[in-house]
């Protein structure tokens, strides 16, 4: 099987483990470990780290007059920011980017990280505010593609020790990797590690 979304390549595990071959059988189960680590991180993390290849839309509900929180953008590349302004559930009103909104944290790029917020600035269509609501639709359509331009260091570095704790539990029955005078040697609880690394990257549900 090929790796989707992965956090970390075949090759890197390899480095990272020191097997310098490997079987048919090895090297898909050695894929598939590194594909579930990706997704574990991705739930603990409470985002993905992969950067959409094509834009899709999500709806949102402004916080404020002004801001709009939104999931992980990763580029400007094929943003669309439009407004429902008459509640109908029609996002007809295109809202045109550095001129009616900006995004944030505007130094996101430098940083290799992405943009989490929508700030309106006034602009074009005469207004500075996002609509009042009117009803319970959402009042936002962002179409973008999401996730981080990047995939952190760490984060790789997270998915290659999780990838590597999954291989090594396939051949540990009850976790038992060894035995010695003072009875059996056990491996580390699962995630640890990985929880300690992933939590400075964890974001609050975004609505």
């Amino acid at each position: 099987m090929a790796i989707t979304n992965g956090y970390a390549t075949l090759a890197e595990f390899q480095a990272y483990t020191g097997m310098s071959t490997l079987t048919t059988a090895e090297t898909t189960s050695i894929e598939k470990a590194i594909e579930a680590a990706s997704r574990s991180i991705d739930r603990i993390a409470n985002r993905r780290f992969y950067q959409d290849a094509n834009a899709s839309a999500r709806l949102y509900r402004p916080v404020d007059f002004y801001r709009l929180i939104v999931d992980d953008i990763s580029t400007t590349s094929s943003l669309v920011v439009a407004l429902d302004a008459t509640g109908n559930g029609s996002y007809t009103d295109t809202l045109a980017l550095n001129t009616d909104y900006i995004l944030d944290p505007v130094n996101a790029p430098s940083k290799g990280r992405p943009y989490t917020m929508v700030t309106l600035v006034g602009g074009t269509l005469g207004t500075k505010l996002w609509p009042f609501p009117t009803n319970f639709r959402p009042g936002v359509q962002v179409t973008a593609r999401w996730g981080w331009p990047l995939i952190p260091d760490d984060i790789v570095e997270a998915t290659l020790i999780l990838s590597a704790d999954y291989m090594k539990r396939a051949s540990s029955v009850g976790g038992v990797v060894g035995l010695s005078e003072l009875g059996a040697i056990r491996m580390s609880p699962l995630g640890r590690d990985i929880s300690a690394i992933v939590r400075a990257y964890r974001r609050e549900v975004v609505a």
